[in-house]
């Protein structure tokens, strides 16, 4: 019976659409004997539904479904989950029903084809991505082929952003970073996540991502001659140990490389020319061989070895890991594991479908994976700490250690008892007041390491809490959520007293007018701003170091500008050392029509030079303000418009232009000094400089140079952005935000 559907579907797919035949053949290539049946009436109904419909790219929208049919083809799904791919938009795009597609296709089918289509109508935003994280994990509680599904539903879309506008394309890109990849991740499938990764970098940091992409490209060809000597000599050596293994260069993904930059703080050549090495063998035995002969071989770096055989990762991720120091002293990591290890690293959960008839792959090991998700999510019951928690940096270490009772606790690599502590119960983190770590007493302070026994001492006193000290410490954002909400709740009025004071402290630092500036309505202002329900709740943030009491004067500054008081002051103020009253007309450079005698200055919020379309205010006392059109105080100014005078660049000005431009870089050693050498040789006179490194390792350097000659700007931000891992320099403008 199985033969003849296995060949009434091969005889029907020879009629079909020829955008269907490559889905076809991919099945076909995974599961030879499935009825293909129900993919090809799947296809029909979704064409006919889909007839009219096109997608932004101009493309008949039915190729949607059939790419997202084809990504889970290649991971092995079979024909049902096929055909709910290919019917996954029809309920929410079109006017066909899910009663119809229950009774034409049956409960499965309908079953994740609902699934998806509520997750598609999930609104996201701020508030809302906890509580859809949430759903999404409830739904592949229920069956996990829903999210499968949707993960591949956001590759195609995520392989076709080019033909969305930008925004819409970022908000994408940054949703698929925090929420789609880590999911990914957690399910094992490595190959859909590298490319969420790869694809989101590039749109939402289109320049970080060119910048790593050419540094690669320079890079390439010597890392793949040193590549080709590693796996040569290690070939060679399993060969005489008699062990039949495959050897290969494991690939480097340009977010990859971005992420371990930002997480190990290293250069990027301290991360590309680390050279990466994959062993794939036969057995679990031919695993341990390899490496006693690689260790054999080179030596090991200690403390670089991981055993994820033994003690597989949270998503069954099973492999060997080992870093030796190889030919010419550099450094190879290694990974050794076997066929089916490898299969379950690429493609996860997927991994099931495509290989069940592996006499290695049982059903209890998919219900182990099943419960490990289904655990996940039940771990987490509030939303917010939920989406802490996938947010965390997957790809991080990490250490087992067991309870009193013998259970195994899976926390970050450098983790401490306070953590272990949250991580076994909330309350027993509030009331931890010592640790017993394999029979001795720590401090809480102390790290974990695999193994270790670990038991809490809890106070049983009235009130008991945690210590802000904690923060300085834990690892785990369950535990760093669970201590910040403490204090949110029991010590509001103390963050607000501390906010206040710290606002305050700002602003007298800057001597700033505190009375201006801290009026009800300003304050009002800048708390809804920056999202907070009342003023109170902005001193509280300040006060818990949710926002810096700098930005929040920034604001306040903002808010009151433009008007007699704190914009003229700050917006007109000289450098120290300059006197308060700035130079005529002529020395300016600037004409003011009808008025030859008359003082002017050179806003220093926009820094104008010549060329630039120009507006000018007369300030009260100290002669003209000249601004440029653009700058975001003018809009203010112009709300007394008897005060705005048309003025103009001189047909010949001799003196100097204040000039600000800011370097955006990957951030690496000695790049300060590679930038000032360029400003150097290209004749520029720095005034003053700052910098400043994100933890996302991007280094901000601002520059002030005066100069003669403004022209001469357009060569010195060339000369700047040729600088190794600029991937930005620019003249500081008003309102301009850069990626």
């Amino acid at each position: 019976m199985l033969t003849r559907l296995a060949r009434f579907g091969q005889h029907r797919s020879s009629t079909v659409s020829p955008v269907l035949e490559p889905l076809l053949r991919t099945v076909r290539g995974t599961h030879p004997k499935a009825d293909l049946s129900v993919v090809e009436r799947a296809y029909e109904r979704a064409e006919r539904a889909h007839d009219g419909q096109r997608r932004k790219s101009g493309d008949p929208y039915i190729t949607h479904p059939v790419a997202v049919a084809t990504i889970l083809a290649e991971l092995g799904m079979t024909p049902p989950t096929l055909a709910a791919a290919l019917l996954h938009d029809t309920v929410e795009d079109t006017d066909y029903s899910l009663a119809a597609l229950r009774q034409e296709f049956g409960d499965e089918i309908a079953l994740l084809v609902d699934g998806v289509t509520k997750l598609d109508k999930v609104t996201y935003g701020d508030a809302a991505q906890a509580e859809t994280v949430r759903k999404m994990v409830v739904a592949m509680a229920k069956d996990i082929r829903v999210l499968v599904i949707k993960l591949a539903d956001r590759l195609h879309n995520a392989r076709t952003w080019r033909y969305v506008s930008a925004a819409s394309a970022e908000r994408k890109a940054r949703e698929t970073l925090e929420i789609y990849a880590p999911l990914a991740h957690r399910l094992g499938m490595n190959t859909i996540k590298w490319e969420l990764e790869d694809l989101s970098f590039a749109t939402v940091y289109p320049k970080r991502f060119d910048e790593i992409v050419r540094l690669v490209a320079e890079r390439a060809p010597a890392r793949e001659d040193y590549l080709t000597g590693v796996r040569e000599q290690i070939e060679e050596d399993l060969k005489a140990a008699r062990v039949r293994a495959a050897v290969s260069g494991r690939p480097k993904h340009y977010y990859s490389i971005y992420q371990k930059m930002i997480v190990r703080g290293r250069d990027f050549a301290e991360i590309y020319d680390l050279v990466g090495v994959r062993v794939l063998v036969d057995s679990v035995r031919d695993c341990y061989a390899v490496l006693g002969a690689l260790h054999a071989r080179w030596n090991p770096v200690p403390g670089r070895f991981k055993d994820y055989i033994a003690m597989p990762k949270f998503n069954m991720y099973q492999s060997l890991h080992t870093t030796v120091i190889g030919p010419e002293g550099k450094p190879v990591e290694i990974q050794i594991r076997t066929h089916l290890m490898h299969r379950r690293a690429e493609y996860g959960v997927a991994a099931h479908w495509k290989y069940k008839d592996d006499p290695n792959s049982t059903g209890d090991q998919q219900n182990a994976w099943l419960k490990q998700v289904v655990d996940w999510q039940q771990e987490n019951k509030d939303p917010s700490d939920f989406l802490d928690n996938l947010r965390f940096d997957l790809t991080a270490s990490e250490v087992f250690v067991f309870t009193p009772k013998g259970d195994v606790q899976a926390l970050p690599a450098g983790s401490t008892p306070v953590d272990f502590a949250y991580a076994v119960h909330t309350e027993v983190g509030h009331r931890t007041m010592g640790a017993r770590v394999n029979g001795r007493l720590v401090p809480l302070e102390s790290t974990l390491d695999n193994g270790d026994l670990v038991e809490i001492f809890t106070s049983k006193a009235d009130g008991a809490g945690p210590s802000r000290d904690w923060l300085t410490f834990v690892k785990s954002p369950r535990a760093r959520n669970k201590i910040k909400q403490f204090f949110s709740k029991e010590r509001r009025e103390e963050a607000i007293d501390n906010g206040k004071d710290a606002i305050a402290k700002a602003m007298r630092k800057q001597h700033l007018p505190l009375q201006r500036l801290l009026s009800h309505e300003s304050l009002v202002g800048v708390a809804r701003e920056l999202r907070y329900a009342d003023v109170s709740s902005l001193y509280a943030a300040v006060g818990e170091s949710h926002v810096s009491a700098q930005h929040v004067v920034e604001r306040l500054v903002v808010a009151v500008g433009g008007e007699v008081g704190a914009e003229e002051d700050i917006a007109e103020a000289t450098t120290p050392g300059q006197p308060r009253r700035g130079p005529r007309s002529a020395d300016a450079g600037v004409v003011v029509n009808g008025s030859d005698d008359v003082w002017v200055k050179l806003a220093r919020c926009c820094t104008p030079v010549p060329q630039d379309p120009i507006v000018g205010f007369v300030t009260r006392g100290a002669g003209v303000s000249v601004h440029r059109e653009d700058c975001e105080n003018v809009a203010r100014l112009r709300a007394e418009p008897e005060r705005i005078v048309d003025v103009a660049w001189a047909a010949v000005a001799s003196r100097l232009f204040l000039v600000q431009i800011q370097v955006e870089a990957l951030d690496r050693a000695r790049l300060l000094s590679d930038v000032t050498r360029v400003l150097s040789d290209n004749h520029v006179n720095i005034l003053s400089a700052t910098v400043s490194t994100s933890r996302d390792r991007v280094a901000v350097s601002k520059f002030s140079f005066e100069m003669a000659e403004p022209n001469h700007l357009g060569h010195v931000l060339s000369a700047v952005r040729r600088v190794d891992g600029v991937f930005d320099a620019y003249r500081v403008m008003a309102s301009r935000s850069r990626d």
